[in-house]
């Protein structure tokens, strides 16, 4: 498939080149929702050349699974063409027209519920029917599938394909003692297992998407309140993406407990874990500590790419974490929070229910449950890969920092190769040092700039997209700014604009977080503030799920919160209304 893509400047003329799919015609419609929270950062070269078939084979897989699609209406569509998801200017993007194709068929359904499931609010481009939109048999298919969805009380495959993982990893050769050949082959090893994998985490996504969208309709048409949804959705228990967060907690209860300990996290960050390895005192700490990276190192920001670090391979960022923890108080305890938000789904599900008529009790019950198994499950499934991708990472790792000695480059330089060069690169990596750093330099120019939310048929020219410094219109006192609730309370706390999850700056307990987005790498910094607010987001988002898990009020799909919002300002996030005020400037 091709790799590099023109990036025009308006003029016609091509600024810059950078790897990318192309886009549909028939399928023209393209976003940053749902994408940008997995997919935050520019692609490198590797990364896309080595997963980019394999990921737009898996999402046309998971695409004809629920019938909505039909396999005629993609046929002929060459590989190179994103039709569930692709990358464009090196950033990577939805396809939503194929999303509001499937929403449009789904029996009850219509174009545009895909924009609430995936996108929250904003302003994307107007739904145009495509041709045969309207399709009884796609409908009826969407129909089968829908009653399957709901009657599943189970789903063993994910148990399996944690096994598969483990086998995969058993099997892989240790990083150190692996010649380059070996690491080398370890990263197309990946592919066939995460094609798998990543077609699994796409079809328990949908299927989340569609039962949790189908029970907010009946909320709203049967108990004139579509926000039940969001809490009767709190609480769930097993959610892989919220357990991280319970093990850093308890990390800062023990750092608390240990004068050592909290010493050394008293002297800053610089240095911290090597201070506390060399600490007789901090012995316990360090053990547990490392007890938690061997179950939790794969997660951190980006870590759907290896070429980004991990807590595991930078144990600095989890640090961080259990630091921004340490001076929260017990009101904070996550399984305290969880506790709380379970007995309140159960109350309102138990309401619910005698407010139902006798006959929708039952259709209500197994919507209920499809929606709660389907949306712990999308969170095992995204655990799951990552696992998977965390054991080539550790091996792309050893491999960069092999051949960056040998040609005297820079970390991270493997990244800047396509997968079709990698035996020259690795043959020879000083011939690469030019290429290379032309390469880095682009994508320094991508990063400068926010790739636009939304397109249809092709994306703009660089030369419109806004760049990352530019300022907002700030929010003022009193008005409101509006999104989509994410987990129903209401709390008050001087704003902590963070963007990125390594570096907190500042955020203390008390504060509320705000964030343009979030990815499983800012969940633990939920624990310790009293609310979060993300720029971007919709109802299937990460920072949902997880704010729902620990009990924090949230609003996503707040637009420009980061850019509007003053640090330090005093605001009040109302998590059931979805909204943010600014009390204080």
């Amino acid at each position: 498939m091709g790799i590099w893509k023109p990036i025009l400047d308006g003029t016609g003329d091509t600024e810059e080149s950078w790897v990318g799919h192309d886009a549909s015609e028939r399928f023209p419609v393209y976003t940053r929702g749902n994408a940008g929270e997995v997919y935050p950062e520019v692609f490198t070269p590797l990364s896309f050349s080595v997963a980019a078939e394999a990921g737009e084979k898996a999402m046309r897989n998971a695409i004809l699974t629920s019938g909505l699609v039909r396999p005629k209406e993609l046929e002929g569509i060459p590989i190179s063409t994103a039709i569930g998801s692709g990358v464009f200017g090196g950033y990577a993007y939805l396809n939503l027209s194929i999303q509001r194709l499937a929403a449009a068929r789904t029996p009850g359904g219509k174009a545009t519920d895909a924009d609430v499931n995936y996108l929250g609010v904003g302003d994307p481009p107007p739904h145009e029917p495509l041709p045969g939109e309207r399709n009884l048999v796609a409908t009826l298919a969407g129909l089968r599938y829908l009653w399957r969805t709901v009657r599943t009380d189970d789903l063993p495959e994910l148990a399996d394909d944690q096994r598969l993982v483990d086998e995969y990893l058993g099997m892989l050769s240790d990083p150190e003692t692996s010649t380059d050949a070996e690491l080398r082959s370890s990263i197309d090893e990946l592919m066939p297992l995460f094609a798998d994998l990543f077609e699994r985490h796409l079809i328990v996504s949908f299927a989340a998407g569609m039962t949790v969208a189908v029970l907010t309709g009946l909320c709203d048409r049967q108990l004139d309140d579509p926000t039940l949804a969001v809490r009767l959705l709190a609480g769930l228990g097993d959610v892989d993406s919220a357990a991280p967060s319970r093990a850093i907690w308890e990390l800062s209860r023990l750092a608390q407990a240990t004068p050592a300990v909290a010493a050394a996290f008293d002297a800053g960050g610089h240095g911290l874990w090597e201070r506390l390895q060399a600490d007789p005192e901090a012995a316990s700490f360090v053990d547990r500590f490392q007890v938690f990276l061997e179950q939790y190192g794969s997660r951190g920001p980006n870590e759907w790419d290896t070429a980004f670090d991990t807590w595991e391979t930078d144990p600095a960022l989890a640090l961080t974490m259990v630091d921004r923890m340490f001076a929260a108080d017990d009101s904070h305890d996550p399984v305290r929070q969880h506790r709380r938000l379970a007995e309140d789904a159960a109350e309102a599900e138990a309401k619910a229910l005698a407010e139902l008529p006798r006959l929708a009790r039952w259709p209500f019950r197994k919507i209920l449950a499809a929606a709660r198994l389907y949306s712990r499950s999308r969170e095992r499934t995204k655990t799951t890969v990552i696992r998977a991708i965390h054991g080539a990472r550790l091996r792309a790792m050893e491999l960069d920092r092999r051949l960056v000695e040998r040609s005297g480059g820079q970390r991270g330089d493997l990244w800047f190769v396509l997968d079709g060069e990698m035996d020259d690169y690795v043959a020879d990596p000083g011939s690469f040092a030019s290429v290379i750093e032309g390469r880095r330099a682009q994508r320094r120019r991508l990063a400068e700039r926010e790739p636009p939310f939304f397109f249809s048929g092709s994306q703009p020219p660089l030369s419109r997209w806004k760049l990352r410094t530019e300022t907002r219109e700030p929010l003022p006192v009193g008005e409101l700014l509006t999104g989509l609730p994410g987990c129903p309370g209401i709390a008050r706390g001087r704003a902590r604009i963070v963007t990125e999850a390594a570096d907190p700056r500042g955020l203390q307990p008390g504060d509320v977080l705000i964030a343009p987005l979030t990815d499983p790498a800012w969940t633990p910094l939920f624990v310790p503030v009293e609310a979060v607010v993300v720029d971007v987001g919709a109802i299937m988002s990460h920072a949902v799920i997880v704010s729902r898990e620990l009990g924090i009020p949230c609003v996503v799909s707040a637009t420009d919160a980061t850019k509007r919002i003053a640090d330090g300002a005093l605001v009040e996030v109302d998590g059931t209304a979805g909204t943010v005020r600014v009390i204080e400037a």
